[in-house]
């Protein structure tokens, strides 16, 4: 009499039910395979092309992995060459003056800052105020040009008594109206010169005026005077 055959298959079920991956990776698709094979039905085993089926499928899954695996390395190397050129060429930037898109200026006991404005159409009652970290209006320039144009302005730290200024961090912000009487909006920018570069996980900074800058922040490179 023959013995009846139990199944193991529910036994061996369980170890895969537990699996969280979205896909089925090399190692799994194998032991799945194998798991199938030692729970075949000895009667009935295995149809040879059902398993020459499994197996060509398990050799495109591992070509597959293979071929994603070596992309990503490559991406990987790609963006390392491309960080490392960057920052060598972003080196170079030390010493040279820049436009940065920004309204605030530490004052540090240098002599001067240079900011500036862009307007976009002819422009009355324009005047630039700087403020300082309370919110306090300590300068206006009023006698400003307002035709449409590019315009640099020179502070030399004073207030508009003459005095000099606390050390600490102002921001300027210019004000204009249409020669329709509508209020106009106008590009602020920063004059500076690049005194350093930092590197750090979030990407490359530079220091401008005792201030850190994305290099996104710099939008014009300047011929140093």
């Amino acid at each position: 009499m023959v013995d009846p055959i139990v199944s193991t298959t529910a036994a061996a079920t369980p170890q895969f039910a537990t699996e969280s991956k979205s896909a089925m990776d090399k190692d799994a698709f194998l032991k799945l395979m194998i798991a199938q094979l030692q729970n075949q039905d000895p009667l009935e085993p295995m149809d040879g092309t059902d398993y020459s089926a499994q197996l060509a499928q398990f050799s495109s899954l591992e070509q597959l992995n293979n071929i994603n695996e070596s992309l990503n390395n490559s991406i990987d190397a790609n963006y390392l060459l491309t960080q490392s050129v960057n920052n060598t060429m972003t080196a170079t930037l030390i010493g040279k003056d820049a436009k940065i898109a920004g309204t605030t200026i530490a004052f540090e006991d240098q002599e001067n800052a240079q900011f500036g404005y862009i307007l976009p159409a002819d422009a009355k009652d324009l005047k630039v105020s700087v403020k300082n970290a309370s919110g306090v209006t300590v300068k206006v320039f009023d006698d400003l040009k307002s035709a449409q144009g590019d315009y640099k302005l020179d502070w030399d730290f004073t207030d508009d008594n003459g005095e000099k200024v606390k050390k600490g961090n102002y921001t300027f912000e210019l004000s204009a109206s249409t020669l329709n009487g509508e209020k106009m909006t106008a590009a602020q920018y920063l004059i500076g010169t690049i005194d350093g570069v930092r590197f750090n996980a979030q990407g490359t900074s530079l220091l401008i005026n005792g201030l850190e800058y994305s290099i996104s922040d710099v939008f014009e490179i300047l011929q140093n005077e």
